[in-house]
This record gives structure tokens, C-alpha cells and sequence, in this order.
């Protein structure tokens, strides 16, 4: 059987990225989420839903401190910006960029990918309206996947790794509706930043200013705020 390792935050991005691969043959995927300091620490509940819902072979979280380092509004005692044109969010890298966050997440994925005998890896990193994150970018995800067939014992012997990006170059309408064909139920998924004490979210950080348009544009109503 095809396994794969994904990456899953509960976010939107990530439970499509996940029913895709399982739509591509992938029957065994290992979720793999972290704990890493987020303020948005709900996120990890909606990760557990959605990978029940979708059926994985396993899911572990791991816990990692990043804010330890700190330097993001989503890893500090930094305000999360709020209400932003979506064409300024490009423009530069926010505020809510947590230094080196991808390169730590593939590289656990890495090592999770090694023991299980696994030479595919998932991670839902969009390009198109992906708010400036250069670990986002698909110069990024070459070059990792590069160094991980150099790096380990497995891309050593011959066994080539693959970093699996099938959101690359999707807007977020094109990535719910993908998810609507495949049967994502999005109201499991968490996208908020900064949600309040109950997990709601603030419906004005870069990440819901996003999602909210998107499902708007679509002409359908956010399950996750019904």
C-alpha cells in the first residue's frame, strides 16, 4: 500500500491537502501536527476532527516551543494584524511569519517519514495567496526536498523523496472547491489567528479576511460558522 506522511494543522489548507492525498492512492497517511507555543492552540483540536473525518492510519502531535525564540505575532506577546487589504498582504512578510516554521515541520516529517519506510511527504503551503510567507514558496519546497534526498539514509540508497504540494498554485477558491469534491467537511477545520477564549474566530486577522472571502465568493456560507 501507498503511505504517505502529511501535515496537518486542522486548518483548510491542510484537511484538503490530506483528502487529496488519500484521493491519489496514498490508503496509509500519517497525520502529523504540533504543539509549538501557537496562540491559536485550537487549531490542534480541529486537526484531531479532521483527521478522524477523513480517516488516517495514525495521528501524532508533537510539542515544540517556539516560543522560545518568539519573533511572530502568533508566537509572542505581538498584536496579530487585523484587518488588511488582501492586496497588501503580499507585499511584504507579516508579522505573523514564525521564523523557520516550515523548515522545523518538514524536517520532523522527515525523520517521521524514514522510520515508517515512506518516501512522500504532504504539506498544504500555497504560493498564490499565501500573505508573504517565504516558506511557502515552491523555491523553498525544491530545495528542502533536495536536501532531504541528500540527508538521509533512504534518498542515499536510492529511495528519492518527495515533497507533495498540491496547493501550490491554487487560489482559495480553488482549493474549497477542491476539498467540496472530495468531501472535506470544512466546518471541522480552524483558520483563525488570534480566536478568542472559546476558539472563535476573530473573523479580521490576514488568515480569516482570506477564508471568509473565498467562501463568499463561492456563494456559500462558512460551515464553521454555522
Amino acid at each position: 500500500m501507498k503511505n504517505a506522511i502529511v501535515l496537518l494543522s486542522g486548518g483548510l489548507d491542510s484537511a484538503t491537502t490530506l483528502a487529496i492525498a488519500k484521493k491519489q492512492g496514498f490508503t496509509e497517511c500519517h497525520a502529523l501536527s504540533f504543539d509549538y507555543g501557537q496562540r491559536h492552540r485550537v487549531e490542534l483540536h480541529a486537526a484531531k476532527q479532521v483527521a478522524e473525518h477523513l480517516g488516517v492510519t495514525s495521528h501524532r502531535w508533537i510539542k515544540i516551543d517556539l516560543r522560545a525564540f518568539g519573533g511572530s505575532a502568533l508566537t509572542d506577546e505581538i498584536a496579530v494584524p487585523k484587518d488588511r487589504d488582501e492586496s497588501h498582504m503580499a507585499q511584504d512578510i507579516p508579522i505573523t511569519y514564525v521564523p523557520a516554521r516550515n523548515t522545523i515541520f518538514l524536517a520532523y516529517a522527515l525523520a517521521m517519514a524514514e522510520v515508517r519506510d515512506c518516501t512522500d511527504i504532504f504539506i498544504g503551503v500555497n504560493a498564490v495567496d499565501y500573505s508573504g510567507y517565504p516558506d511557502c514558496r515552491p523555491e523553498f519546497i525544491e530545495a528542502y526536498q533536495h536536501m532531504g534526498n541528500l540527508a538521509t539514509r533512504a534518498g542515499v540508497e536510492g529511495h528519492t523523496l518527495k515533497i507533495h504540494t498540491p496547493l501550490i498554485d491554487l487560489t482559495k477558491i480553488q482549493i474549497i472547491q477542491k476539498g467540496l469534491s472530495l468531501g472535506v467537511d470544512y466546518s471541522l477545520t480552524h483558520s483563525c489567528y488570534d480566536p478568542d477564549e472559546q476558539g472563535q474566530p476573530c473573523r479580521h486577522c490576514d488568515s480569516c479576511i482570506l477564508r471568509d472571502h473565498a467562501f463568499a465568493e463561492l456563494g456559500i456560507a462558512d460551515p464553521a460558522l454555522t
